[in-house]
């Protein structure tokens, strides 16, 4: 049987989605705005007009349509998970390490798989529960700082929730094939954006944050977002696991090397489990993987 051909442009689309995405903690480093959710509106509404205008242009109009008319309810829960996690990320930099949120994020696959486990009793194989305990015990390890008083328990909790948010949207999306990811998400920057204008109305911000936040809706979370939406479907989900394992990797590099932002030696030790954890179950799945998957 032949082996079917990678396509290598879909995956540098995915992978540049995961470098554009791995710059968020070094752009909100950056920032000097205090207000979380002033960033959360500006970030949320900047990423929203980014992706519509990027819909408008690939899909027209009546195909727009068409996409948020077909997402239903399970399409408005996945953007309600991600409004969660992306509220949460920008909370959660004020309180910990941009590391110790993207190592946690690593670990999403196998969280969402044995969430699958628990409510639907989806058949979990033996090699990827051992995965599951690993990740689990590489959290617990990472969260141990603020279980000791070392750190803030909001910024570890905080982590541990856009975790749970994006395992959520992973768990949905594979119970509901047809939810488009890319209106689902605009739904989500949207409700993001409403929820932070209701909760506190948006400051005025000097003209250099102005630019970041607009880098940091636009670039980082909807160039990331187009990206990978538009290069993960012509890509194996697993070499597109393989191949997001970058964000986590990139994302702490960046801020130590612009930052000298140090993470904790208790966030390297439970990251590096979780991470080894999850690069030995893509590469797992991909040797089980059919010869012609594509």
């Amino acid at each position: 049987m032949e082996h079917a051909r990678l396509d290598r442009g879909a995956a540098l689309l995915v992978l540049g989605s995961a470098t554009a995405w791995s710059f968020g903690g070094a752009i909100a480093r950056f920032l000097t705005v205090q207000e979380s959710w002033t960033v959360v509106f500006w970030r949320s509404t900047f990423a929203a007009l980014f992706l519509l205008a990027f819909m408008l242009w690939r899909d027209g109009l009546r195909g727009t349509r068409t996409l948020f008319l077909a997402m239903g309810w399970p399409g408005l829960a996945v953007g309600a998970c991600f409004a969660i996690a992306s509220t949460a990320f920008v909370s959660a930099l004020a309180y910990t390490s941009v590391a110790n949120v993207l190592l946690m994020q690593a670990g999403v696959p196998l969280i969402a798989a044995l969430m699958s486990a628990l409510l639907f009793r989806e058949h979990v194989s033996g090699p990827t529960w051992l995965a599951i305990a690993a990740v689990i015990a590489g959290v617990a390890i990472m969260v141990s700082d603020s279980l000791s008083g070392s750190v803030s328990p909001i910024g570890d909790a905080l982590a541990v929730l856009i975790a749970l948010a994006f395992a959520g949207a992973t768990v949905i999306t594979r119970r509901h094939a047809h939810v488009a990811m890319m209106p689902a998400v605009l739904t989500g920057c949207t409700l993001a954006g409403l929820f932070a204008a209701w909760s506190l109305p948006p400051a005025l911000v000097s003209a250099g944050d102005f630019a970041l936040l607009f880098a940091f809706g636009a670039l980082n979370l909807g160039l990331g977002m187009a990206l990978f939406v538009t290069g993960a479907r012509r890509v194996p989900a697993a070499i597109a696991a393989l191949i997001g394992i970058a964000e986590p990797v990139l994302g702490p590099l960046w801020v130590w090397l612009i930052h000298q932002e140090t993470p904790r030696p208790a966030t390297l030790w439970g990251g590096g489990v979780v991470f080894v954890a999850l690069l030995a179950h893509v590469l797992w799945q991909l040797r089980e993987a059919p010869p012609a998957q594509a």
